[in-house]
């Protein structure tokens, strides 16, 4: 075999490969004596069919065979000699001119590219704080007490205010004529938590048990229901009962009912200070590994290998029709998405991986057997039986494998954080949780 290496424009590459053509009728031969000695057709018993039969009710298929195999040896011998680092699969062409008794392949490919990580000291980072205060732990309490609320009765003549839980039937008619979704019958809410728009809240606001009103109503221009967004309606609202809220109190009972081991009011708020830090930890690593990540980008210079944009491209678009399926679309595999909304993403995620690959493999920042079972026992922590979870992890070749992709990343974060020029900011619990739902 003879090799020879050319170089097209940036990361595309042409070997040109050369085998004798008695090479591959050799194999095709070994494969269809082979073949022979198992193969069923009627009129013969097994193993006694003529060659010329087995040659031609087999031949094309196992010279095909023989082709595939033997040019993608050729070609994974040629780019392990030339040293070569492949991206994606080569695009092999036969040549209609050949030496003679030879037969002529070009395989055009892409090999992954150099990569160039400017000095990271003059990269910009802006890495974020949070402490969990007293008025996080209260908040996150008031929902806890919240989710355990008890309604009662008011009296028949009490007028409907907020925190009150209310039933209602309701229809609503845009230019007189009733609309999917505008009717309700026994519908209950509590006033004052935003689940119905502000004018229906206001319009029951005030009504006594079995009062009604007519009242119009602007259904916003964004609305989740296309069909009456931006539209005006007018509804009649009437109250069927009214029911004050009763919140449980702070104490030991409630800290109790929560499982808490320490059921006292200072345990209870411990316990919620813990899941709260622990949340603000993975939180502050999230974003902070985003800042690192788009400084590693900026200062890193690679073409990227279209041939892994591509692949990257595939997989999203394949991840978006399996969430469709999920979500019960009829014929989601054969859902029309186009590849070009992945595109940018998708250049990222390459461009990441590679300058990150580089780095790690630069500075050995490779995860430690030390490093992954720390991190499991952080994620297992927050469950009633961690080491059930711990269990779960390392049983599984792919969860840990995961794990160690995360492990690499928080490695190449704290490097990356040790290197740059890196301004603290300091943000409110409620600001980091706002900014992660926008994230």
């Amino acid at each position: 075999m003879t090799v020879t290496v050319e170089t097209l424009e940036k990361l595309e590459r042409k070997i040109t490969l050369t085998l004798p053509v008695g090479t591959i009728q050799n194999e095709v031969d070994s494969r269809l004596k082979k073949l022979a000695r198992t193969v069923k057709m009627d009129g013969f018993r097994p193993g006694k069919v003529p060659m010329n039969v087995v040659a031609q009710r087999y031949g094309y298929s196992v010279h095909y065979e023989v082709m595939n195999d033997k040019v993608g040896e050729a070609f994974s011998q040629a780019a392990n000699e030339a040293k070569l680092r492949v991206a994606g699969q080569p695009r092999i062409t036969e040549k209609e001119e050949a030496p003679e008794g030879q037969l002529a392949f070009d395989a055009v490919f892409e090999v992954f590219p150099e990569v160039k990580i400017n000095d990271l000291s003059t990269a910009q980072v802006e890495r974020l704080t949070a402490e969990v205060s007293d008025e996080a732990i209260d908040k996150t309490l008031d929902i806890l007490r919240k989710q355990r609320r008890t309604f009662a009765q008011r009296a028949l003549d009490a007028a409907a205010q907020d925190t009150d839980r209310v039933t209602v039937d309701f229809e609503g008619k845009i230019d007189g004529e009733p609309f999917q979704g505008g009717k309700a019958e026994d519908f209950q809410f509590v006033i004052g938590e935003g689940q119905m728009l502000k004018e229906f809240e206001d319009a029951v606001r005030g009504l006594k048990n079995g009062d009604s009103r007519t009242f119009p109503l602007s259904f916003p221009a964004d609305y989740h229901g296309k069909d009456v967004a931006g539209k005006q309606a007018d509804f009649m609202v009437t109250v069927k009962k009214i029911e004050s809220t009763h919140l449980p109190e702070v104490n030991e009972q409630l800290a109790k009912s929560l499982g808490i081991a320490e059921a006292t009011v200072e345990g209870l708020r411990a316990d919620i200070k813990r899941n709260l830090e622990r949340e603000v930890k993975f939180r502050l690593l999230s974003r902070n590994k985003t800042a690192v990540m788009d400084a590693l980008i900026a200062n890193a210079e690679l073409d990227l290998p279209k041939a892994s944009v591509q692949q990257e491209v595939q997989r999203m678009v394949e991840g978006a029709r399996a969430e469709l399926k999920q979500r019960g679309i009829k014929d989601a595999d054969k859902a029309p998405i186009p590849e070009e909304i992945f595109q940018a993403q998708a250049e990222r995620r390459v461009r990441l991986g590679l300058v990150v690959g580089e780095l790690v493999r630069v500075n050995n920042l490779h995860a430690k057997p030390e490093q992954i079972k720390a991190h499991v026992d952080e994620l297992a922590a927050s469950y009633e039986k961690p080491q059930d979870v711990v269990r779960w992890y390392f049983s599984d070749n792919n969860r840990l494998a995961e794990v160690e992709s995360v492990v690499i990343e928080n490695n190449v974060t704290d490097f990356v954080l040790g290197k740059a020029q890196v301004s603290d900011k300091s943000v409110s619990f409620d600001e980091l949780m706002a900014q992660q739902q926008q994230g």
